[in-house]
């Protein structure tokens, strides 16, 4: 495939400056235009999630310099060299609620895919070493907001207690995790709480 030219894009960060062009013409929008359209609700489901694992790659000290990979094994990889996975849940939903959301995390194993070759791994199983659910537990809709980090609650397991625990199940509740003893903490503690682990 390398002969081709098919190997794995090198993505660099970008700065929010690059144009858009027609024909090669900017259009007077930028990547940064593209990011206020795209990711400024960062209370939905989808983007929170890519929000948690940008704030735990942040206290760990793993994402700078660096670009995510869409849909990899695992979602960060610690300068030690450990695989950690980031789950996320909220209360509060960016659509009309009649009540506050009931909190689960997706905890199913998986066949982990690689981005460099493009395989998939043949056994099914937790790709990372440790877990890192991440709860927005702010409860007031006009004062949530997912950049502070002090609405947000850190649990931190390591996978070989899920695996012991849980075996192949899917989904955990908050009361399920809470059984489970994870070492819990803030957004400042995190660092510690991982090392532990």
């Amino acid at each position: 495939m390398s002969d081709l030219g098919l190997d794995a894009l090198t993505v660099r960060a970008k700065t929010g400056c690059e144009a858009v062009t027609v024909g090669g013409v900017p259009m007077g929008v930028t990547v940064l235009d593209f990011w206020q359209w795209a990711c400024s609700d960062l209370a939905n489901n989808a983007m929170r999630g890519v929000l948690a694992e940008y704030l735990v790659g942040q206290a760990l000290g793993c994402v700078s310099g660096q670009t995510r990979t869409e849909w990899d094994a695992y979602d960060l990889l610690t300068p030690e060299g450990r695989r950690v996975e980031v789950k996320s849940a909220a209360y509060l939903q960016s659509w009309s609620q009649t009540r506050l959301s009931a909190i689960a995390f997706d905890i199913r194993p998986t066949t982990g895919w690689d981005a460099t070759t493009n395989t998939t791994a043949a056994e099914r199983r937790r790709q990372a070493e440790i877990y890192v659910f991440c709860l927005l537990h702010h409860c007031h809709k006009p004062t949530v907001d997912p950049l502070d980090t002090d609405q947000w609650t850190f649990y931190v397991l390591p996978t070989a207690r899920l695996d012991a625990e849980l075996g192949t199940q899917k989904r955990l509740s908050l009361n399920g995790l809470k059984r489970l003893d994870p070492r819990v903490g803030t957004f400042i503690d995190l660092p510690a709480l991982v090392a532990l682990e």
